[in-house]
Order: C-alpha cells, then structure tokens, then sequence
C-alpha cells in the first residue's frame, strides 16, 4: 500500500498541548506582572510632568519682581551693585555678586519650579529657576538636595557659596542673574535693602 498524499499531520499529544498552554499563561502572567509594575510609575510620572507644566505656565503669568520686592539669597550678607562690571572677553556682568564664606546657604528669592541644576563654562555649579522671571544661582560649591521641576518656597536652601566655573580662584560668592523675556535685568533695584 502507498501512503495517502491527502494524509494529515499527526495530531499534538496531550502533554504537549498542555505545555504550550503553561507556556502562554507563563508569558502573559510575566506580561501583566510588567504591567502592573511600570504603569504605576508611568502614570506618576506624567502627572508629575503635567502638574509641573501647569505650574511653570501660571508661573509665566505672574508679574516681573518689582523694585525693592526680592529678598536677599544671602540674608547676612551685604548688598552691592555690581550689574554692568568688565569681564572677560568683552562682556559685560550680568547679574551682582554676593560675597560670603565657603558653604554659606544660598536661599530661593522666589518660589517656584527649579528648571536647571547642573554645570556651565561660566557659572560653574548653578541652579535655574524658580519663579516667573528666571533667576540664575552661579558659582555654587555645591547644590542643596533638589532636581529640575521641583517646588521650592522664598527662603528655601537651594545650594552653598563656591567659585566653581570662571570664578575658580576668586573669594568664594553667589553671582546672581534675574532674566525676564530672555534679557538680563539688574538684580539689585529688584532687592531689599537692609
């Protein structure tokens, strides 16, 4: 006898067709527990990012400071204004200088959402932020325990006198830049006076 050509393929044994259900169930329960782990975090993370946004654009509705309305980042240290001083390569001081001890604490003018914690040519150590206009913290030793698109309130520690960047070598201070629209503006006017 020949074999038939219209024959069909042998049929999958019961064990088999067990384990390839086991096999599916394993693949789809590792899936869920994925799942189940990540869409959590996800979910957190852009309603952090949603929230953070919000208040960065209501932030930008506020009102630039007006004169005499900051208070001073470095509470026991005088002020002086240094806005406009020569500087290297032509340029001009963007900002004022607020000289202090090593390590001084450095509190937020402003509340508001930090933008930038991190490093630059110029600045150094420098923290971003908060508030509607931006204010620029240079020359930090270090930064206080905070991250972009955190919330801090006027008065908060956002980090500690250095002279990292270009002022590496030079009486340990805070340089401090208020940018509205994009443009410097002098800090000093802006500040309390003692």
């Amino acid at each position: 006898m020949q074999p038939n050509d219209n024959s069909q393929p042998p049929r999958p044994t019961l064990i088999s067709r067990v384990l390839s259900v086991l096999i599916k169930a394993v693949v789809l329960l590792a899936l869920l527990f994925v799942f189940d782990r990540l869409l959590p975090t996800i979910s957190q993370q852009t309603q952090s990012f949603v929230m953070a946004k919000w208040q960065q654009l209501s932030l930008l509705q506020q009102d630039p400071p007006a004169e005499n309305s900051l208070p001073n980042p470095l509470p026991e240290q005088g002020l002086a204004d240094t806005w406009g001083a020569a500087r290297s390569q032509g340029r001009t001081h963007e900002g004022i200088d607020i000289f202090a001890p090593r390590g001084t604490p450095i509190q937020s003018t402003t509340q508001g959402i930090v933008s930038k914690v991190g490093n630059n040519n110029l600045g150094g150590r420098v923290v971003v932020g908060p508030g509607g206009a931006g204010h620029y913290y240079a020359h930090l030793e270090d930064y206080a325990d905070i991250s972009p698109n955190d919330w801090v309130n006027a008065g908060d520690i956002i980090g500690y006198v250095g002279d990292s960047g270009n002022a590496k070598g030079t009486p340990p201070h805070l340089h401090y830049g208020i940018y509205i629209n994009g443009s410097a503006v002098n800090p000093y006017p802006l500040m309390q006076k003692e």
